[in-house]
């Protein structure tokens, strides 16, 4: 139980990190970030799967690249769901999701040794 509240604060503190980064994403509170990284991870556990395997000939096409527009329409969705939580457009959900990604993985690594 205490690896998961671990694992969910690490991932809202690279949410906090996407929206310093970038000035499309706006976080207006620490609870707000809470529930969005909760959102996401509950997201693309069963809705992720479901989106790729639905748009499997279009991923193979593409190599691979179209989860990446998965990743975010999804992240996208979240944030048109959590009230405080904004980004821009598609192209910002695109690459807030990338970072997000590399923000979540770098601070697992440094925290979950």
């Amino acid at each position: 139980m205490l690896r998961l509240i671990v694992v969910w604060l690490i991932h809202t503190a690279a949410l906090l990190g996407v929206a310093y980064f970038m000035t499309s994403v706006e976080i207006q509170s620490f609870g707000t970030a809470l529930l969005a990284a909760a959102l996401l991870g509950l997201a693309n556990a069963v809705v992720r799967p479901i989106l790729v395997l639905l748009t499997l000939p279009v991923t193979v096409l593409t190599l691979g690249l179209f989860i990446l527009v998965i990743n975010g329409v999804i992240f996208l969705a979240i944030a048109h769901l959590v009230p405080g939580f904004q980004v821009t457009g598609l192209w910002a959900a695109i690459l807030a999701a990338i970072l997000y990604s590399i923000f979540s993985w770098l601070l697992a690594a440094l925290v979950l040794r």
